[in-house]
């Protein structure tokens, strides 16, 4: 476990603040969520990593063959190392409830690292997440608060994929919120509506469909 082990930018929580994990999508950086968890939640912690990886000069948090085509050796790689970044920073705020926060490729990586570890986060945003796999099913998620966001036309993360990941949460037993849009991979104002509204939510009220 390392605090460093990614390039990042931190600011520590208030007390009784949780410790958001902001992760961005391909092409974007540690900066692209910061200022807006900053002014949704002004008292909560956030650690923003910028990914380790360049594709073609974009930063991304693993590796891919193509669109939708993950190298799913380096993800599970990856996935491991990112676990160990948030159970560094988990450990130096023991007091705060930690939530993940990431689009596109950032909700993947999170989503990863979720499945490879439950206990790491309370809640979680995944903002238009592409899991081309089956994912495991686990008990363990039955405690998660998840939002998951999604374009029913979304060229990149297409919504039957979009639909299967929110039926595996729920048949975990997790609480699963949703926020869709019938556009693509944008990210919509009516979106980030939602997600301040979970953000700003302290406990799960089960499913919703705001959008």
């Amino acid at each position: 476990m390392s605090l460093d082990a990614y390039s990042h930018l931190r600011h520590d929580p208030a007390p009784g603040a949780p410790l958001v994990f902001a992760f961005h999508g391909t092409g974007g950086d540690e900066h692209q969520f910061f200022g807006l968890i900053r002014e949704i939640l002004p008292e909560a912690g956030i650690v923003s990593p910028r990914g380790d990886v360049s594709e073609h000069g974009a930063n991304r948090f693993f590796r891919r063959t193509g669109e939708g085509v993950y190298d799913m050796r380096d993800l599970a790689a990856r996935t491991e190392k990112m676990a160990g970044f948030v159970a560094a920073h988990r450990a130096a705020h023991p007091d705060a409830p930690v939530v993940g926060l990431g689009y596109s490729n950032g909700a993947n990586i999170l989503a990863s690292v979720v499945f490879h570890a439950p206990a790491l986060f309370n809640r979680a945003v995944l903002m238009h997440p592409l899991i081309p796999w089956t994912a495991v099913p686990d008990a363990r998620l039955a405690p998660l608060d998840v939002l998951i966001t999604a374009g029913q036309r979304d060229p990149i993360c297409p919504w039957p994929l979009s639909q299967a990941l929110i039926d595996f949460f729920r048949a975990q037993g997790s609480s699963v919120a949703t926020s869709i849009h019938p556009g693509g991979h944008e990210v919509r104002q009516s979106e980030l509506g939602d997600v301040e509204t979970f953000l700003r939510t302290t406990a799960g009220g089960g499913a919703t469909t705001p959008g």
